[in-house]
């Protein structure tokens, strides 16, 4: 049994939301259940069908996916959103440079399994604690990494939104995975930048252990985020697994 919540918002500056998610909670293809969020970037709409082709074209690639491993289920799906989102860019001149971030997440009893491409990221919160389990693909992140910026610098960088990379960028994408084991109380949150530049981690940490529900956690989310300026559009997905 799973509980899931799910939101987006276009936030205080932007006139377009370019954030786009999806849940099912119900098997798709050989995946007991999925979970997408992905940040477009582009121009005027193409961020926007960036984003939304991404996930529809994971989506469909997983559900005729005859493959039984998850990972390779994921993997496939993610290239061809790829392929597709890179074909489109190239073909059409209003939609040329578009592209996308994607974290995406399938859980199987207490395991997860997690993929990401880009800045979108994916939460483990429980009790006291909030462990970010994917890795930033930034250039900002990058230089932390190498010794050259130090974490709290990192938050205010004026590069801070230069990603290294993104579904649609090149021919061949590069994507990472991590397998994380739930304990019992841990609530997964997957979320786009738009959350986590405006809020830090101890933040959102205490918000979900504040708020009763789901629906109240990601709307009280979503609200600090808008609160603290709202500067992107704000995407967040919360799952709560019955883990005993």
């Amino acid at each position: 049994m799973i509980k899931t919540f799910s939101i987006t918002d276009i936030g205080k500056k932007r006139k377009m939301n370019q954030d786009y998610v999806y849940t099912s909670e119900m098997p798709v293809g050989p995946l007991p259940n999925l979970f997408l969020v992905a940040d477009g970037m582009g121009g005027h709409k193409a961020g926007d069908y960036a984003s939304k082709c991404a996930i529809e074209t994971i989506v469909e690639t997983v559900e005729s996916s005859r493959d039984t491993e998850t990972v390779s289920v994921l993997e496939k799906a993610i290239r061809r959103a790829n392929d597709v989102v890179r074909q489109t860019a190239e073909s059409d001149e209003a939609m040329n440079g578009m592209g996308t971030t994607l974290v995406a997440a399938t859980l199987d009893g207490d395991r997860l399994c997690v993929a990401n491409v880009g800045d979108s990221r994916l939460y483990i919160v429980g009790g006291r604690e909030i462990r970010q389990i994917t890795r930033d693909h930034s250039l900002v992140e990058e230089m932390v990494r190498m010794g050259g910026l130090k974490r709290e610098q990192a938050k205010n960088h004026p590069e801070k939104n230069i990603i290294t990379r993104a579904i649609g960028a090149e021919d061949e994408i590069d994507i990472d995975f991590f397998s994380v084991e739930l304990k019992p109380g841990d609530v997964v949150l997957m979320c786009t930048d738009g959350l986590t530049n405006m809020i830090e981690d101890e933040e959102i940490r205490m918000i979900l252990h504040g708020q009763r529900d789901l629906v109240e956690k990601a709307e009280s989310l979503v609200n600090a985020a808008n609160n603290n300026g709202g500067k992107d559009n704000i995407a967040v997905v919360l799952i709560e697994p019955e883990i005993i």
